[in-house]
């Protein structure tokens, strides 16, 4: 790993854990905002080791500053050479980032349920980042310790949702001067929703008050937040292996839209040219993993790789279908391959195609 890379990486990881720490306070004061602000610098730090570990920068041409969170997730999410962001890894990314955002620059009550929420699938995403980009386990960068601790852990997001939706109506009651302390604790919901439906920047204190009205009105939050209804919480393990992930199900998709669109979220930036993405032939990709084309073929049928999105794309460029693969088969395949030799493969697959016969 570069130098450089490798620091920033140590960096991230001491921010994570000094956010795990407030997080895990015994006492309130200036937690929040203190655990939002370290979450959220570990993933710059994070992002950018990531950027310079795959070969890519995080400083524009005679710029004096690195660049900021948001195009370190554009580069990690859209650069075919450097991508290793799934859509609803960065999702996680821009809420916590917008988050954070409030908790820095204005007012934010965010309950304790929403709190570790996003902190509980802040670490899983570090954990496979960690992982995927620098192969590295969890347990080596962090204690061996319970992280993010919770008496009240939710279980699912809608009954978060409608616990938040009836305290906030409760502080719009009628006769209780209470009007800003209730925008104050709308204003995490509708940056999560915003967030989903991919739109950026803070909610305006008029979208507060309007969303207010509805939440008075009685509608459902599902009606009133309709990102955040596009959206569940996915937990794997339990106790202390607990891992939490925000993951899309059917509902809103992501919008695509030309980058520089005013007001849409990185997530929303349509991917220029996929062929950048999907940069490499076969014969390409069997050099990457040291394989000779006929085993190669075998270990992508054996993986059922171009059935992956991720790895493979067809394109039709007149009459001609170009098969393309990604940077990221690269990573499949060599991972693979360290829990079954490519001869192993190869034997199977010959024996398939000669119809069972040896």
């Amino acid at each position: 790993m570069k130098r450089e890379a490798k620091l920033l990486l140590n960096k991230a990881c001491d921010s994570l854990v000094l956010a795990i720490e407030l997080f895990n306070r015994p006492h309130d004061r200036g937690r929040v905002s203190s655990t939002l602000i370290m979450l959220d610098h570990a993933f710059e730090m994070q992002m950018k080791a990531a950027i310079l570990h795959r070969g890519g920068r995080i400083r524009e041409k005679r710029a004096k500053q690195t660049i900021g969170f948001d195009a370190c997730v554009r580069r990690s999410l859209s650069d075919g050479a450097i991508r290793y962001l799934s859509e609803e890894q960065a999702l996680v990314l821009q809420t916590i980032n917008g988050l954070r955002d409030a908790a820095q620059h204005h007012l934010l009550d965010i309950s304790e349920g929403q709190l570790y929420m996003h902190v509980q699938s802040g670490v899983t995403l570090f954990r496979d980042l960690l992982k995927s980009v620098f192969n590295q386990e969890f347990a080596i960068r962090l204690p061996t310790r319970v992280l993010p601790v919770s008496t009240s852990p939710p279980t699912d997001l809608a009954t978060l949702f409608d616990s938040e939706v009836g305290e906030i109506k409760k502080l719009l009651g009628p006769g209780r001067r209470r009007r800003l302390e209730a925008l104050a604790r709308l204003r995490p919901l509708a940056i999560l929703d915003a967030t989903i439906r991919g739109e950026k920047g803070q909610p305006s204190d008029a979208d507060l008050r309007r969303i207010g009205k509805e939440v008075s009105k009685g509608r459902t939050w599902a009606d009133i937040f309709p990102g955040a209804a596009a959206v569940e919480i996915v937990t794997d393990g339990t106790g202390p292996s607990l891992l939490l992930r925000l993951s899309k199900k059917e509902g809103i998709p992501v919008q695509l839209v030309p980058e520089g669109t005013p007001g849409a979220l990185v997530v929303a930036v349509k991917r220029v040219n996929e062929l950048d993405f999907y940069s490499l032939g076969a014969k390409q990709l069997a050099e990457k993993v040291g394989l000779t084309m006929p085993k190669l073929l075998a270990v992508v049928d054996y993986l059922d790789l171009r059935r992956n999105q991720e790895c493979y794309k067809e394109f039709k460029i007149g009459s001609q279908t170009h098969k393309r693969y990604s940077p990221k088969a690269i990573d499949t395949i060599k991972e693979a391959l360290k829990k079954e030799s490519a001869d192993d493969i190869w034997r199977k697959h010959r024996t398939k195609s000669k119809g069972g016969r040896p």
